[in-house]
């Protein structure tokens, strides 16, 4: 089954990155079938001040 990664700015709760997960999951096997055990999500989380859009760093960002 699917190992999805998960880069993100660092700032979401536990309890968010759990709702993430739970239908990450949810849809993999609704989707491409197979067990909820056989899904495994990495999550990053990212500092702001690693993170460019545009050029600009986010933590530079208003």
């Amino acid at each position: 089954m699917p190992t999805y990664h998960v880069e993100m700015l660092e700032g979401r709760t536990i309890e968010q990155k759990k709702k993430l997960v739970a239908e990450i999951t949810r849809v993999s096997v609704e989707v491409l079938g197979g067990s909820p055990e056989s899904v495994d999500i990495l999550i990053t989380d990212v500092k702001r001040e690693n993170w460019s859009t545009g050029g600009k760093l986010w933590s530079e960002r208003s």
